[in-house]
């Protein structure tokens, strides 16, 4: 459409971040989200500060958790336009 652009990324997000934005989101302590998700809070703290990486079977059960899909915590900056099919 004539005179919109589309919106350029400001920030890059990590995947730890990502976890971290989406459990603030939605108003819960890393306790809670223990709680919830089954996962020790330690390791959503070091999953949260990229010390532990989340791998795909912790994206699930956290994306359960938190009610968003897993692709959220695992490709937070994803870029259709720009990433390969490869």
């Amino acid at each position: 459409m004539k005179g919109y652009s589309k919106a350029k990324k400001h920030i890059d997000v990590s995947v730890g971040e990502s976890v971290k934005i989406m459990r603030e989101w939605q108003d819960l302590s890393q306790n809670e989200l223990a709680e919830l998700s089954g996962i020790p809070q330690s390791t959503i703290s070091a999953i949260e500060n990229d010390r532990v990486q989340l791998g795909v079977e912790r994206a699930k059960v956290l994306a359960r958790a938190l009610n968003c899909h897993p692709a959220v915590l695992v490709f937070p900056g994803w870029d259709v336009d720009h990433e390969s099919a490869a």
